[in-house]
């Protein structure tokens, strides 16, 4: 009896705790390395009509911001954003937080214009006059490449940068950032108080001095560290381009009829795009605009500039990278009147149509009438007379000083009276005070009256408010 052969098997393979990770076929984002460390972003400068163009708007664009709150409109700077004393002045307009429907059609005004543009021109702001974009690509980057060498070209150092070089670079930019960090605060405490803050000891103004430190820490971070992140990863427009955008806005695309296939030689068999790659180097944010469409593409057309320069070179027509739209380069329709372009027009004129008849009819003055801070008696009795006692809030809506007085409509029985009066408000400028009214016991009934005050400045402001006061029940008057 023979005994059959026994197979061994190999011995199993001991189990890997080690997660398995899975490795994407193409980039996830342009700023990540395949091994998901960070990819640092040297993108080459490409002279040409467009970065000349952009660069004058650029540092006309800083030139602005930095004047801005210089600039006085109707004795109040162009914009001032007073927080704390919840005034927001916009180009001579000063609004108060109270202003609820003026605020609301101004911001929908602005919301319902970036629809519009970028219906239009598609990511225009961001490749042309968003803050990160200017600063970053003509204040940052220009300094960079001074202390790497690679001015006017971009790129990487062709050499390793000197420590000391590095050192000097981030103390350049610790500079830059804390003067913007100063001008955006010009933005909220006006160019006077910081004035005075810039001369005078942080602990004098120890909140404000902690807030440029802040602002300047996060530029800092911003631009030295964080860089086009901003735009790709944090910045939330360019996920809503998909949904602002339709295939008519103009974009910056590739001609895949004209570049297909691509090839490094001329021939029947090839498009025009040679694969050089400059596209590719050239961009901020790091992309291949061949790829099509991209929520990082930021419309600064600098594929544009480089690929002209190369077309130029092997002597073929500018424009296989341009500014077009989807349904140009598919199939060459070149539509402008669409429905959203239509639409968004008539919803922008219709709201600066209610913000300018709101302006218009704009009182020189704002009353409000309310009841007194921790008081928890609504009246009480004095000599005979019934008092109601109240608090009344002025804002002064025009640039000079005023004085108000206030006084009871068509009701001798009452009397009503500022604690003072007349009260003095500044141009501008929003005061509190208390409104004591006096009233005959025969004026209730059901324990409270409605009287009409009268407040007016004698000259163009002129309101009349009611207003319930209260007293006791069953006097014995009649109606």
């Amino acid at each position: 009896m023979t005994s059959s052969p026994q197979t061994t098997k190999p011995p199993a393979e001991p189990a890997s705790h080690e997660p398995r990770l899975l490795v994407s076929e193409e980039r996830v984002l342009s700023t990540l390395e395949a091994d998901g460390s960070r990819r640092w972003l040297k993108p080459r400068l490409s002279p040409g009509r467009f970065l000349t163009r952009r660069r004058f708007v650029a540092y006309g664009l800083i030139a602005l911001f930095t004047l801005l709150p210089y600039i006085h409109i109707n004795g109040k700077p162009a914009i001032l954003l007073d927080v704390i004393n919840r005034e927001f002045t916009f180009f001579g307009l000063t609004f108060a937080p109270t202003e609820t429907v003026l605020l609301a059609l101004l911001m929908v005004s602005i919301l319902v214009s970036v629809f519009l543009l970028t219906a239009l021109f598609g990511r225009v702001w961001c490749g042309w006059a968003c803050p990160q974009t200017v600063y970053m690509e003509y204040v940052y980057r220009p300094i960079e490449r001074l202390f790497e060498g690679t001015t006017g070209r971009g790129g990487t150092a062709k050499h390793a940068v000197a420590g000391w070089r590095r050192v000097a670079r981030i103390i350049v930019y610790a500079v830059i950032s804390f003067y913007l960090a100063h001008t955006f605060l010009a933005y909220f405490v006006g160019v006077a108080n910081l004035r005075q803050w810039i001369f005078g000891s942080p602990f004098d103004h120890p909140v404000a001095f902690l807030v440029v430190m802040a602002v300047t820490g996060l530029m800092m971070f911003d631009f030295v560290y964080f860089r086009e992140q901003l735009c790709i990863v944090a910045c939330p427009y360019g996920r809503l381009q998909s949904v602002l955008l339709d295939r008519f806005s103009l974009i910056v695309g590739y001609d895949r009829k004209r570049g297909e296939p691509r090839g490094k030689k001329k021939s029947d068999d090839t498009g025009d795009c040679i694969d050089c790659k400059m596209c590719v180097i050239t961009c901020p944010t790091g992309i291949d605009i061949r790829d099509g469409l991209q929520l990082e593409c930021i419309g600064c057309a600098q594929c544009i500039d480089a690929c002209d320069t190369v077309m130029d070179k092997i002597d073929r027509p500018r424009g296989l990278i341009r500014y077009s739209s989807q349904a140009a380069m598919e199939d060459g329709d070149r539509r402008v009147v669409r429905p959203r372009v239509v639409l968004y027009p008539a919803i922008l004129a219709i709201v600066l149509t209610l913000l300018a008849a709101k302006l218009a009819t704009r009182e020189a003055a704002q009353v409000h009438i309310m009841k007194m801070h921790n008081n928890a008696a609504q009246f009480v009795v004095n000599d005979g007379l019934i008092t109601n006692r109240l608090l009344i809030e002025i804002t002064n809506r025009t640039e000079t000083e005023r004085v108000y007085a206030v006084s009871v409509v068509d009701e001798p029985r009452v009397t009503a009276r500022m604690t003072e009066q007349p009260m003095t408000v500044g141009g501008g400028e929003m005061k509190e005070t208390g409104l004591i009214i006096d009233a005959e016991p025969g004026v209730f009934s059901d324990g409270y009256a409605v009287i009409t005050l009268r407040i007016t400045d004698g000259n163009r402001f002129d309101q009349q408010i009611q207003r319930k006061i209260l007293g006791p029940f069953n006097t014995g008057a009649t109606p």
